[in-house]
């Protein structure tokens, strides 16, 4: 039986109890189905209850057993209204606002099919590749969503109806492949909501889910021979193809072998056996080949070379390795070895059985996993303190032992030919197994921490203007591999850029912004301003005479450049010959961590040798070593004019219309006039 889920939201608690058939027509939600395949877990009359309370976007069905998920699906898209559908099995269950986003990307892009992010409940693992980010508009030859094909997805009914789509009964397992391949295959444009965990994929806890308990070879064979067949009817020989026939020659011709394994009489086994050679002999060839992976192409050359007995002793041998089945890991009593790898000169094979058996004499080509031999890694932190760049992580050569790796840091200018290596301090890796990269090689000492002095980074020299590209350089029995860093990181990592200014020598300075690239999210160093100008993070929040002391300008300033020496930020009061006038801009902690404040008297200025009188620009100015940076205050707006009194004089500063605040400071006599037309909101005089 079903647990149900707890709800949140205004939306009635649609159950997903096995055996229920539900469709609920919400206004501009996806229309669903559940089968009331005369369910014994009270589904159907929990379901007739909320029928009774939300009759207007509830109806529910009842109908016989009808054996599979198909029938009574068809059922539900006879009957479903709406501009979406959407199907979710028995056991598994949405996020709160899965469809809401759903629904959101698929107006927002015109598709037609709407895949949202897929997580593993209960031991179950959810597909990945497909999710690793947010896409509008794509397709199954430029993405990995045909890598999932259940129907856990958003269709558009219009091309549902358009199509005719409706799922086979016949087939008894992968019902649903056919209908959502076809629907891959005519969508405008397929969607992936990939910042949202949308649909929970659920083990259950029997390990009752369909496409785990249906036995029998010959079904699968039909199921598998029926997908060849739509792929080979809907895309034209040429990679295209290959691109989706590397799917079924990998998972679903697995799972086939799986079935033919558990076989009880060799005649049945030899009669699959001979229809699976039929069927690569039709549909597999060398642009298939050359995408799966070394396993898979050994399975499919001992079918294509009628090698049932080898077959039968290379999935015992998976078995033992816990291989995956539709999303879980087949028990096995078995021991198996750890998987080596053997290099030679710029190739690496994989050591699987029958790797060079001179009985078996299965070609070296077979086992090569010389493209599959990539840098894995993920950055924990990046930060700069005192212009010392520090990143730490973990990195290794997937398939190969790296119990002696080598690992640099390396930045290389995007412009030019330069490039400058630092040795990294190796570090054990425990996380790994939790992150799904440990395997039969372990990688111990993958972790790293890397420090670079950046004042030296460039053979003792500071880095040069230009953005500088982070990768790592890794070597493990003899193979070398450079993969810049940066895309995958620990959730903790600051993703937005951050801009600093660092001294580079005792008189010396550079703007650095450390930030990861869009797209692929490839860490960089930008050093110089070339993408990112330190002026854009100055701002000047606020502009006002202090009510406490009439020739006094309060200036708020916003700066979020990090790591600022206490004295680098301050503004300046400049006249018409040069002279200057700093006042320094403090932390103003009650309002908010990048607040500053700075306090322009001017009566005091005055007194320390203001005497010309005439315009006067007033900035902000980032000073650190030899670099600087000038902000101009905003037009006045509404600030009046303040006056002071020095020596028996009153001294006026009126702002000067235009597209910077200038101040006109001006002597008025010996007395303040009375009854003038800004009397009214002239601050009070003050003593200078």
């Amino acid at each position: 039986m079903s647990r149900a889920r707890p709800h949140r939201g205004s939306e009635p608690p649609w159950p997903t109890r096995k055996g229920v058939h539900t469709i609920f027509r919400p206004p501009d939600r996806p229309s669903g189905r559940r089968p009331d395949d005369r369910s014994t877990d009270g589904s159907g009359e929990e379901l007739d209850r909320l029928a009774a309370e939300h009759g207007t976007v509830l109806e529910v069905v009842h109908q016989e057993n009808s054996g599979g998920p198909a029938g009574p699906r068809n059922v539900g898209l006879d009957r479903a209204g709406g501009r979406y559908v959407f199907f979710l099995d028995a056991d598994d269950y949405l996020g709160p606002e899965a469809l809401e986003r759903m629904v959101a990307a698929a107006d927002a892009n015109s598709s037609d099919v709407v895949l949202g992010r897929m997580v593993g409940v209960g031991g179950r693992r959810a597909p990945t590749a497909m999710f690793k980010r947010s896409e509008g508009r794509t397709d199954v030859f430029s993405s990995r969503v045909y890598w999932t094909l259940n129907p856990m997805k958003l269709f558009r009914r219009d091309l549902v109806e358009r199509l005719g789509l409706r799922f086979r009964p016949e087939l008894k397992v992968g019902q649903d492949q056919p209908f959502t391949a076809t629907a891959y295959l005519n969508a405008a444009a397929i969607s992936v909501v990939a910042d949202y965990d949308c649909v929970y994929w659920v083990a259950r806890e029997d390990g009752g889910n369909t496409t785990a308990v249906v036995r029998g070879t010959e079904m699968r064979l039909r199921f598998l021979s029926a997908m060849l067949e739509l792929v080979g009817e809907h895309v034209a020989p040429g990679p295209d193809r290959d691109h989706l026939l590397h799917r079924h020659f990998s998972a679903d011709l697995r799972e086939t072998l799986n079935h033919l394994a558990r076989e009880a009489h060799r005649e049945d086994q030899q009669k699959a056996f001979a229809r699976l050679r039929e069927l690569l002999a039709t549909w597999y060839g060398d642009g298939v080949a050359r995408r799966l992976s070394a396993i898979a192409r050994l399975r499919c050359h001992l079918i294509e070379h009628g090698m049932l007995d080898e077959l039968l002793e290379l999935l015992r041998y998976e078995r033992a390795r816990g291989a995956v089945s539709y999303g879980l890991k087949a028990a096995s009593g078995e021991a198996a070895e750890p998987l080596t790898t053997l290099v030679e000169g710029d190739r690496v094979y994989a050591r699987y059985p029958y790797f060079r058996d001179p009985v078996a004499a299965v070609p070296d080509h077979v086992y090569d996993i010389t493209d599959d031999v990539r840098a894995r890694h993920r950055v924990d932190s990046v930060t700069v303190k005192d212009g010392v760049l520090r990143i730490t992580g973990y990195a290794h050569l997937r398939k190969l032992s790296c119990r002696e790796l080598e690992t640099e840091l390396v930045l290389r200018s995007r412009s030019g030919e330069a490039e400058y290596r630092t040795a990294v301090t190796a570090a054990p890796a425990p996380e790994l197994a939790e992150l799904g990269e440990a395997d039969d090689f372990g990688y111990p000492l993958s972790g790293f921490e890397a420090e670079v002095d950046l004042a030296g980074a460039a053979d003792g020299e500071p880095l040069g203007n230009g953005i500088w590209d982070v990768a790592l350089r890794l070597r493990a029995q003899g193979m070398t591999r450079t993969t810049r860093i940066g895309g995958t990181r620990a959730p903790s990592v600051r993703e937005k850029p951050l801009t600093r200014v660092i001294r580079t020598g005792p008189a010396k300075a550079s703007a650095l912004t450390v930030y990861f690239s869009k797209g692929r999210g490839h860490l960089a160093l930008d050093v110089g301003e070339n993408k990112h100008r330190v002026l854009r993070h100055l701002s000047v929040t606020d502009l006002a005479w202090s009510p406490a002391s009439a020739a006094e300008l309060r200036v708020g300033v916003r700066c979020t450049v990090a790591g600022l020496p206490a004295d680098a930020l301050s503004v300046c009061l400049t006249g018409s010959d040069g002279t200057t006038h700093r006042f320094p801009a403090v932390r103003d902690h009650g309002s908010g961590r990048h607040a500053f404040l700075a306090r322009v008297d001017l009566a005091a200025a005055h007194r320390a040798g203001l005497t010309a009188a005439g315009a006067w620009s007033i900035d902000v100015h980032l000073d650190v070593a030899d670099l600087s940076w000038r902000l101009p205050l905003p037009p006045p707006g509404g600030l009046g004019p303040a006056r002071w009194r020095r020596r028996a004089l009153t001294w006026c500063a009126e702002p000067v219309p235009g597209e910077a605040l200038v101040l006109d400071i001006r002597k008025e006599g010996l007395f303040r006039r009375v009854g003038s037309d800004d009397a009214g909101r002239i601050p009070p005089v003050n003593q200078g």
